[in-house]
């Protein structure tokens, strides 16, 4: 039975008008159902970027280290030294993770782990960069939030630790613009030789194409086009386009695949990600500058009377599109058996430059590879300026009470400790993580490199929804800060966009105004962006998300001496504040949470007094003249403080006098201006720090010193006192409290 395509048919594919005349003249005729499929998946936004290229193209994509570029391949590769480079890339879940939390985490995993080793990389970390609605109270809506922040989670924890690959990071936002609508972006890097880089392109001209993995079925069924649409509650009824994964099949997909690019006998390979089968024909076909054709009967099926419309666009799990060379196919066959994992050959590279798919034999689809993968219209939406944020004004806040004020921000969910979150998480897989979920970022240890590495996610959605391009560049600066704490020098970007419906123009302009913020700042600290993803039309009812042009970074530390953890270790430390006391209060924590207002512009950024902070500090750490380093952030100076006492191995106090400083104390505490750092040293230690600060400039000052069983903060208005175990109890317990009383 022919279906007749018709205007309703292809609107419901959310195709255009126009893209469908586009369609027809690549064809130059009527596409039939199946291939109004493929198009319609590969030209969708998840795919093709057809609202996003032209933004993409002002991020800085070279450098020196970067081997592989944003876009070329499945992740950017940088080299790290001694002939080792790191593959890492960051993409998004978020739709499959509102309809099924669970499984649209747990594939989300599954699919960025894809991802590296298809680059012939061994996946070694995981990081993932989280957003709910407020999870407090006991309404419906808070009770479904803690559903999702729960099972999305579980569906993390039980995929990385199945695989067994740690995850050593992260961040957990809450906020109102994420209800129903959650964010789930998951980072992965692993480590390879320059010489093991492997392509996703069919090369070689009647090289046998080879189909691995997990049998096709029905799930995940054009998953990328309903990740292209507004997540309404008739598309939470599409319940068959969110994928299941199996990690343990996942697990053995890892190792036949290394194996079998280990072996040299793979011409191009391919992960069936988004937009399944149809994915990784036309994408590799277009790489190589080729044609793929391949056979529908062939291809392993789970269930029985599938249509070739259904296996092209089955987002099924675990699988990869493998080009062998000709004559190797024994190998190949001979590593799958080994590892139990089904196989088969399923066509051919050709010459003709043609995706070409047959059942039994019978042309299905016929579609020139290179206009199907990047012939996508491109647009430039309508971009509408949002009315900026008022300044800040301390006269227009009511003083509060900051004993209470302290408590409160510390077991805000937002800000509190994450250990309910990465103690479901096995971070000792491999044996290589050396400093855990927790501190500013996650230090690895990569045996077979040498290699101490770093990493770190950031974003602060409220910023960018007050200044998407101050909050952008603070994203970066943040990040590269981060990694500085931790001893490391930040050397690349990866990026995951998540903003509302392109088709807004508020929401367009967000996201222009958050990626030249982004292209900015990068140039600035030196990180090149090499791989990244764009995740649009994330709404609720009430609107768009917060936009969170969510920022992961990667660095190196040259030695281990180097490594710095955030918290306090001795009696008798002192403290220094490097970088300005601050004033900066919109934006910040302490409005939002204490006072209910989420307005006024956000912190400014300084590029040179940021570069200064992060030079400085790095120069600090690396003559060991450094026992700890935290930056300030959600919270201010006063919740970084509070960290440094209780989040360690041990607790420990502090007193902390700002002297005669005039401003009030809650604008001195709980600011969150840019580009400071709290760290501790030695006392015979201050003469040589004060010197490389004074030689470079960069505000330094002696604030305090550690010791006791309290936190004491003094100005020359009022004294403030904190028992050190009450503030750990608020700080600690906050989200097992939460989540303990659903």
């Amino acid at each position: 039975m022919v279906t007749e395509i018709t205007q309703k048919l292809v609107h419901s594919h959310g195709l255009t008008d126009q893209e469908y005349e586009r369609i027809k003249a690549i064809l130059g005729r009527q596409p039939n159902f199946t291939e109004l499929g493929v198009f319609s998946v590969m030209w969708s936004e998840h795919c093709s970027y057809k609202n996003t290229r032209l933004e993409l193209k002002k991020l800085p994509t070279t450098g020196p280290r970067v081997l592989v570029k944003a876009g070329e391949e499945n992740a950017g590769v940088i080299d790290i030294g001694d002939g080792w480079a790191a593959a890492f890339k960051m993409e998004s879940h978020n739709h499959p993770s509102a309809i099924e939390p669970f499984q649209g985490a747990a594939t989300g995993v599954g699919g960025i782990i894809r991802d590296i080793f298809t680059m012939g990389a061994r996946p070694v970390f995981l990081l993932d960069s989280l957003r709910f609605g407020p999870i407090e109270g006991a309404t419906s809506t808070a009770k479904n939030n803690r559903r999702l922040f729960s099972e999305v989670v579980a569906g993390i924890s039980h995929y990385g630790n199945c695989i067994g690959i740690p995850t050593i990071g992260g961040e957990v936002y809450f906020d109102e613009s994420f209800e129903g609508n959650p964010l789930v972006n998951v980072f992965c890097l692993g480590i390879l030789r320059h010489e093991q880089i492997t392509r996703g392109a069919a090369k070689g001209i009647g090289n046998p194409v080879f189909y691995v993995g997990s049998e096709t079925g029905r799930d995940g069924l054009a998953g990328a086009a309903f990740a292209s649409r507004d997540l309404t509650e008739e598309l939470r009824q599409d319940r068959p386009a969110v994928q299941v994964g199996d990690p343990f099949k996942g697990k053995l997909l890892l190792e036949a695949c290394l194996e079998v690019l280990a072996s040299g006998c793979v011409a191009g390979i391919q992960d069936m990600g988004a937009a399944g089968l149809t994915c990784s024909i036309c994408e590799t076909a277009s790489r190589g500058g080729t044609g793929v054709e391949i056979d529908l009967a062939l291809v392993p099926q789970r269930e029985s009377g599938m249509t070739p419309y259904e296996i092209l666009l089955s987002e099924s799990q675990e699988r990869m599109l493998i080009i062998v060379e000709r004559g190797r196919e024994a190998t190949l066959k001979e590593i799958f058996d080994k590892w139990d994992l089904p196989y088969a050959c399923v066509g051919e590279v050709t010459e003709d430059g043609m995706m070409r798919v047959l059942s039994h034999g019978c042309v299905e689809v016929e579609i020139p590879a290179y206009k199907l993968s990047n012939d996508a219209p491109i647009y430039e939406r309508e971009a509408v300026a949002e009315s900026p944020a008022p300044e800040f004004r301390i006269e227009d806040i009511p003083s509060a009470d900051l004993h209470e004020s302290l408590i409160r921000l510390l077991g805000c969910p937002t800000i509190a400790s994450k250990n309910w979150v990465y103690r479901q998480y096995d971070h000792t897989v491999r044996a290589g993580t050396v400093v855990p979920p927790g501190s500013d970022a996650g230090v690895f240890y990569v045996r077979e490199a040498d290699k101490y590495l770093a990493a770190t996610t950031d974003c602060n959605g409220l910023y960018c929804k007050l200044n998407p391009r101050e909050g952008a560049r603070v994203a970066v600066a943040e990040a590269a800060r981060n990694l500085v704490c931790s001893g490391a020098e930040p050397l690349a970007v990866t990026d995951n966009l998540n903003f509302g419906n392109p088709y807004h123009p508020n929401n367009f302009w967000q996201l222009r105004e958050s990626v030249e913020g982004l292209a900015e700042a990068c140039l600035r600290f030196g990180v090149p962006v090499v791989s990244g993803n764009v995740s649009l039309y994330n709404q609720n009812p009430n609107g768009a998300i917060d936009p969170t042009p969510t920022v992961g970074m990667v660095g190196i530390i040259g030695q281990e001496r180097w490594i710095t953890r955030q918290s306090f270790r001795d009696v008798s430390d002192v403290i220094y504040l490097i970088g300005p006391v601050g004033h900066e209060l919109g934006g910040s924590q302490y409005l939002k949470i204490i006072h209910g207002r989420k307005e006024f512009l956000p912190p400014q950024l300084s590029y040179e007094l940021e570069l200064g902070v992060q030079a400085v500090l790095l120069a600090l750490i690396r003559q060991g003249l450094v026992k700890s380093a935290h930056d300030c952030s959600e919270g201010g100076f006063g919740v970084a403080l509070a960290e440094c006492c209780i989040s360690g191995a041990r607790t420990i106090g502090a007193c902390v006098d700002f002297g005669n400083w005039s401003d009030r104390l809650d604008q001195i505490l709980f600011n969150e201006s840019q580009s400071r750092v709290i760290i501790s040293a030695l006392p015979e230690d201050t003469t040589a720090i004060e010197a490389m600060c004074a030689a470079t400039e960069i505000q330094c000052g002696r604030v305090g010193e550690v010791g006791g069983s309290d936190l004491i903060i003094s100005s020359k208005r009022e004294t403030l006192r904190w028992d050190v175990a009450e503030l750990y109890q608020a700080w600690y317990a906050a989200i097992e409290r939460v989540m303990s009383s659903q």
